[in-house]
């Protein structure tokens, strides 16, 4: 099924809702960024890693996925291999480049009373750089980071949170995300609509993940908000 501003409008006017945002690949499409940066640090060590092993980091910590992924970093401290894919960062070509809607959709839910948050895998300054990209305040913007939990998507612990945040009901909240990990942790989490954003995932794969609804970014999504004055 694909979103459209009537879908998005019948979930989110309900008394109670809410809207809870993945960042990355869903507010800003930095995924040829971190895969960019993942092949750096990874050539820095002479390693020749196949994208498809790549992927397997999208919407993850990278901490919490090397102790657990096959590859030549077996035995190496994730932290130390983290903070090289973090500074690889700078050296990318690529820039990262705002999700079509982003910055509307969070203008409209801020225009219409719309409780919303950020919830991510990324660090609260991560947030503050995507956060001045879009023109948008992070002073006035909720956000769960990774600085607030033990544990990262797939886990439910970050959408809990951002719940907890909002002070609302799993089920009467709304989820935007881009990858199987981050859908997985908003479905175990309790939130009672989620939706796919197809800007590094295929619409099947997505669905697969549990997605009840995918779109290839965030304009109708900002419609609908938009059309609830």
């Amino acid at each position: 099924m694909v979103l459209t501003p009537d879908d998005a409008v019948a979930r989110l006017a309900r008394p109670g809702a809410g809207l809870l945002l993945d960042l990355d690949g869903t507010l800003v499409d930095s995924e040829p960024v971190h895969r960019e940066a993942f092949r750096l640090a990874f050539a820095d060590r002479g390693w020749d890693v196949p994208d498809d092993v790549v992927r397997q980091f999208a919407g993850r910590r990278a901490v919490e996925v090397f102790p657990v992924l096959d590859g030549p970093w077996c035995g190496e401290d994730p932290r130390t291999l983290t903070a090289a894919v973090i500074a690889a960062t700078h050296r990318t070509t690529a820039r990262p480049v705002p999700v079509p809607g982003a910055a509307e959709l969070l203008g409209a839910c801020r225009s219409v009373g719309l409780p919303v948050a950020v919830v991510t895998s990324a660090s609260r300054a991560w947030v503050g750089e995507v956060a001045g990209m879009l023109g948008v305040d992070p002073d006035g913007l909720a956000m769960v980071t990774a600085e607030q939990c033990e544990r990262g998507k797939p886990d439910p612990e970050p959408y809990r949170r951002g719940g907890e945040l909002l002070g609302l009901r799993p089920a009467d909240l709304v989820a935007v995300e881009d990858t199987p990990a981050g859908l997985t942790a908003a479905l175990r989490a309790g939130v009672g609509r989620v939706v796919g954003v197809t800007t590094s995932q295929p619409p099947d794969a997505l669905r697969a993940a549990g997605a009840h609804e995918t779109a290839a970014d965030l304009l109708a999504l900002a419609a609908a908000v938009a059309a609830r004055r």
